[in-house]
């Protein structure tokens, strides 16, 4: 198992459209970024990649770059699903917390769940999606993203693989048998056992 962790903030800004997990919002204001400012796939993206000890969104795609410019952050992502696929893991759950004055989430926060598994290839009940308002911060003007991820290895795990490989095929059989297919003896389940022998009462 491994832990991914990522932030990311980005400042409202009007002129340009509000991308949050790759949903597209209706607000009169957008982020602001080199890309389409998405901050929440901007922090899931930093969380995998920590996670399987990949550097970080800006390794893959410096804002120098002006390939980048207004670029759909589900690229950014989509490099980072391939990075722990390659690493040999998957996805376990995703939590994340969006911190904003405005839009309000919560209304929205089921589309936004489905998305983002959608994007992730997990079910909606693997991601958390939670909101909070930045409350005596002097931060209305900006958005914020906290995500932290579990990840699982694909691989067999090296001692259950040893297990398997020095198992001995009559034994694995009799284990397998006694599962699944062996006779048991269940006449006393849920009863007591009569502590004499019925036969002796005259």
């Amino acid at each position: 198992m491994r832990i991914g962790y990522g932030f990311d903030s980005h400042a409202f800004k009007a002129g340009v459209p509000l991308v949050i997990g790759g949903l597209k919002i209706e607000h009169t204001e957008g982020l602001a970024g080199h890309s389409d400012g998405d901050v929440l796939l901007h922090a899931i993206t930093d969380a995998l990649l920590g996670a399987v000890s990949a550097g970080d969104i800006g390794t893959f795609f410096p804002p120098s770059d002006p390939r980048w410019k207004g670029a759909d952050s589900t690229v950014f992502l989509q490099t980072a699903l391939e990075e722990i696929a390659t690493a040999g893991y998957k996805i376990v759950n995703i939590d994340t917390v969006l911190i904003m004055a405005r839009p309000k989430i919560v209304p929205i926060a089921g589309e936004l769940r489905e998305r983002v598994a959608e994007l992730l290839g997990v079910k909606p009940g693997e991601v958390g999606i939670k909101a909070k308002t930045p409350e005596g911060m002097g931060m209305d003007h900006m958005a914020m993203a906290h995500v932290t991820v579990l990840l699982e290895s694909l691989a067999i795990p090296e001692s259950m693989g040893r297990m398997v490989a020095s198992a001995d095929a009559d034994d694995m059989d009799a284990v397998v048998k006694g599962l699944v297919g062996g006779a048991r003896d269940v006449s006393a389940l849920g009863r007591k056992v009569t502590p004499f022998d019925t036969e002796d009462l005259t």
